[in-house]
């Protein structure tokens, strides 16, 4: 088992020390800490860096007060699991992010299930607005907070699992294979979803964070709260406010970037919500037309 920084990872997710031997409350009490406290983000692919998803550089980016997407926190999170003596297994899976989108086993997703007190778990703490306690790996249909969730067997993984998230969520479902799988498989994903400029990652400024009553998400100058009251959105037009809510909202200071890279990604992000405004208007515009065409029939 590679050494890993326990104790930073566990400061980071606000425990002092090795809480007790591993346990359900245990799972879910790490659970609940980790999407709250370690964003869902994917700020390297803006600048063409496939930061490493070695789960022990991982543990260390997030130690250092950083995030990640699947492959960092999924990654890192099962090696702390491990360290701490849990049963974890890892698993090929596949966001599907549009119901137009064929489902199944994209490798563009780690999954994780872990055994403990005699019950299998679906354990996922890189789904960003996904779920904030594990559930029980049967079928069914869970609530947590205002959200609810199922999970059934896919229709298109043979002996796979499908999770399907609340019609407010971020994606429509994500399968996942039964068989177990390591980090190595999903190296050439990770290449592609950091820079090639067809990936969403490169093409848009994401970060997430889910607690007990909502989640929060900053797509480009959009900063997005749902919960129970309905859906909020404020539009960050500074970079001071933008820098602002990453720090305060999703716990990302960014402190590892030098001023200059701050610049450049403010630049880039303010640039694309500027494209997202224009094309949004064009089609308001459109929509317009159209409609003062059909009155005058």
């Amino acid at each position: 088992m590679r050494t890993i920084d326990v104790h930073g990872y566990l400061t980071r997710l606000g425990l002092d020390d090795i809480p007790g031997p591993p346990s359900s409350e245990l799972l879910f009490a790490l659970h609940r800490a980790h999407v709250e406290r370690v964003a869902y983000e994917g700020l390297h692919a803006q600048f063409g860096d496939p930061a490493s998803i070695d789960p022990t550089a991982s543990v260390e980016r997030i130690a250092a007060g950083r995030g990640g997407y699947c492959f960092h926190l999924n990654g890192a999170f099962a090696a702390l699991l491990e360290h701490l003596g849990f049963h974890v297994t890892r698993h090929a899976g596949g966001v599907q992010p549009r119901f137009e989108d064929p489902p199944g086993v994209l490798g563009n997703h780690l999954a994780l299930t872990v055994r403990v007190d005699a019950r299998d778990w679906f354990v996922d703490v890189g789904l960003g607005d996904g779920i904030y306690e594990p559930l029980p790996l049967r079928a069914g249909v869970y609530d947590q907070g205002p959200f609810s969730y199922a999970l059934a067997p896919s229709d298109v993984v043979p002996g796979g699992w499908r999770f399907t998230h609340d019609p407010r969520g971020s994606f429509p479902r994500m399968d996942f294979a039964r068989e177990t799988t390591e980090m190595d498989a999903f190296a050439e994903k990770h290449e592609w979803l950091s820079t090639s400029p067809e990936s969403s990652f490169v093409r848009t400024c994401a970060i997430l964070r889910r607690d007990a009553k909502g989640t929060d998400s900053l797509t480009g100058c959009a900063l997005r709260r749902i919960d129970a009251s309905g859906e909020t959105t404020t539009y960050l037009t500074t970079e001071r406010d933008w820098y602002a809510a990453v720090a305060d909202v999703f716990g990302l200071p960014l402190t590892d970037l030098t001023p200059e890279d701050r610049h450049k990604l403010w630049d880039r992000v303010h640039a694309t919500h500027l494209d997202w405004e224009a094309a949004r208007a064009a089609r308001t515009t459109e929509r317009e037309r159209a409609t003062q065409g059909t009155d005058n029939r």
